[in-house]
């Protein structure tokens, strides 16, 4: 039901003429007005932000649904290990079982009581993770255990009770703001006008947006089976017909990924962190299955040789990456 109401809702935030939008824009007004009281409770200090004794940098959009936050959590984690920096990640966790309280999280953690992303975050990069619906809470919990020398939020750019050195907004270049409306007539967490606010922009594929923004795009890395130790290239799939799994916010991405490959794909889209069972996967014929990193880790204590995990990697336009990393660099 959940999912088929999310296809309609999509419908209608990415057609700018459905005329549902403006029967919508009532709920919409009220849902501004909150957003912004909200806000303005902790502009005036009626609300607390709390800053931290190390640096922290927000990582968010301002839409709802995948426009590639993961991925660029882990490159900027990555990035700045690299460069001899001790950091750590705070996340909310969606998707799992665990409670408000602040939950370590490893690369081996169970997804489905901790949320598929922290996971792969933990495993892709090597660094401590911490989740909790409380960001404060699960960054001082994550302080308390280990010393570092900066905190990436992941998906706290509407979190306001955690301060920050450094925001970065991503947007999906493909799809862009939608209608420009916020929930529940558009796709919008927050008016377009808080990309003016952000320290960056970083546009994850397409043609949207101008100015100083940072552009990069996903491109296949490598792909790991799940049950041992094969490894391949996507070229190795061409001509090859598929099972594509994808339980991400935007399911298409993978898919037309897949395709530029020239792969020939039967296509199943899940419900953004859906949890699955194996038999969810049982297509009963010997195609490959192919899937995205955060459906790989949900699926691994079911996988059978057929079970293949796609990796991404993030490719700048020019200096586009060198240029944002410099930028957080000289923020911190």
């Amino acid at each position: 039901m959940w999912e088929s109401l999310g296809r309609r809702l999509e419908a209608i935030w990415y057609s700018p003429r459905h005329p549902m939008r403006w029967v919508l824009w009532p709920l919409e007004m009220l849902y501004r007005l909150v957003s912004a009281v909200r806000r303005s409770c902790y502009t005036l200090g009626v609300k607390k932000t709390e800053n931290l004794p190390v640096p922290v940098i927000v990582v968010g959009n301002v839409t709802v649904g995948g426009t590639g936050k993961t991925p660029t959590v882990i490159w900027l984690a990555s990035e700045l290990k690299d460069r001899g920096l001790r950091v750590g990640c705070v996340s909310r966790g969606y998707g799992g079982n665990a409670t408000d309280s602040p939950q370590r999280v490893g690369g081996d953690s169970d997804p489905v009581e901790v949320g598929d992303e922290p996971v792969l975050i933990a495993a892709a990069t090597g660094c401590p993770v911490m989740i909790g619906s409380d960001r404060v809470a699960a960054a001082k919990a994550l302080l308390a255990e280990t010393r570092l020398d900066a905190l990436i939020a992941d998906d706290g750019l509407q979190h306001l009770a955690l301060g920050r050195q450094f925001e970065i907004a991503v947007v999906d270049g493909e799809r862009g703001l939608g209608n420009e409306a916020c929930l529940p007539a558009g796709p919008l967490r927050e008016p377009a006008t808080r990309l003016d606010d952000v320290d960056a922009v970083v546009v994850n594929g397409g043609d949207w947006g101008e100015g100083s923004v940072f552009r990069m795009r996903l491109v296949p890395n490598r792909v790991d089976q799940l049950a041992g130790k094969g490894q391949r290239t996507l070229s190795d799939f061409r001509d090859t017909i598929v099972h594509a799994v994808a339980g991400i916010g935007n399911p298409d991405q993978f898919f037309e990924m897949l395709k530029s490959e020239k792969i020939r794909i039967i296509p199943h889209a899940f419900q953004d962190h859906a949890r699955y069972q194996p038999s969810d996967l049982d297509f009963e014929d010997k195609h490959p299955v192919l899937m995205t990193e955060k459906d790989a880790v949900k699926c691994r204590a079911f996988a059978d040789p057929r079970f293949w995990s796609v990796a991404v990697n993030l490719e700048f336009q020019g200096g586009d990456g060198d240029r944002l990393l410099r930028r957080v660099l000289r923020d911190l």
